[in-house]
């Protein structure tokens, strides 16, 4: 897990248990649905932010007979179990307070209390989202969206922690909207609406990551560009007459497999083939550090294809 990622982490997850303590002291004196639903959210948001950190602990361990290609899916794992503690604990949980209070609902106590708690979280969840934004933008290209950002990227931190903290600033808002709409109009409902909203937003949010976590998971290929490198690197040793494929499988958000179907000089012996062979593994790895494991099998190209 590189710095970045941990350190949005850590910084998420000190503003979310801060949060969820104070949200959940401030249901306690109000008896606010919308503060007991972002209670649970940011309670949830701080259970996933271990489960991160988790995840990149166990990814680092080195591999083994079992488990010859490393942990690195270890973080794709635990990002899609972040999905489904977002989904119940948070979304569920949210929904289903809010329709109670719908069903019965009872006016909420200590308006200011409740706004200055919404007030505080607000503030501390922006620091959060500051900090994981200017962290994203280290690894993210400039002309690159953000949401295209979250649908790409191979680390699942910083889009999980970017999701997690738009939500929850989202959340706080729609949290201090029912307070203040069920104080000003006397109508509780207001209240147990921003909950549901609240609900709702929850369960997209954990609908998106766990489609890509879902697709990281399976197995995605490396970036048409990190390919073209990997064939043009090739294609440059004096050996290779030509790349019939390349086909490659992120292993972890660093860690690479790739596999190549190659042409070599049909001149060269073997000995002299196997040098070439691993010549052009330290090639690859040379300009693309990310090739963990690099299996390139010798053929004869018919038609000359390249691709």
């Amino acid at each position: 897990m590189q710095d970045g990622s941990r350190k949005a982490i850590i910084a998420a997850f000190l503003a979310n248990l801060g949060i969820a303590i104070a949200k959940f002291v401030g249901f306690l004196l109000t008896a606010s649905a919308s503060l007991l639903a972002e209670s649970a959210h940011s309670l949830a948001d701080t259970g996933n932010q271990a489960l991160l950190l988790l995840g990149g602990n166990r990814a680092k361990r080195r591999p083994s007979s079992s488990r010859p290609f490393g942990h690195g899916r270890e973080r794709y794992f635990w990002a899609f179990v972040v999905a489904l503690v977002l989904f119940s604990m948070g979304g569920l949980f949210a929904l289903y307070e809010g329709v109670q209070k719908l069903r019965h609902p009872h006016e909420t106590e200590g308006f200011a209390i409740a706004i200055a708690i919404l007030l505080v979280a607000i503030a501390l969840e922006t620091v959060s989202l500051s900090t994981a934004v200017r962290e994203a933008r280290h690894v993210k290209p400039k002309s690159m969206s953000w949401w295209r950002f979250i649908r790409t990227a191979k680390q699942p931190e910083l889009p999980v922690v970017l999701l997690e903290d738009v939500g929850a600033e989202i959340g706080l808002f729609l949290a201090l909207f029912g307070v203040v709409m069920g104080h000003y109009t006397g109508n509780a409902r207001w209240d147990a609406v921003g909950s549901v909203a609240i609900g709702v937003l929850l369960v997209v949010i954990a609908i998106v990551l766990a489609i890509e976590m879902k697709s990281l998971l399976i197995g995605e290929s490396a970036s048409p560009d990190d390919e073209q490198l990997i064939l043009t690197t090739m294609m440059q040793h004096p050996t290779v007459v030509s790349v019939i494929y390349v086909r490659t499988e992120h292993l972890g958000p660093d860690e690479v497999l790739v596999a190549a179907k190659v042409e070599f000089d049909r001149d060269i012996d073997f000995a002299t083939l196997s040098a070439a062979i691993d010549s052009v593994e330290a090639d690859v790895r040379r300009v693309y550090d990310k090739a963990r494991f690099i299996f390139i099998e010798p053929d004869i190209a018919h038609g000359g294809s390249r691709r």
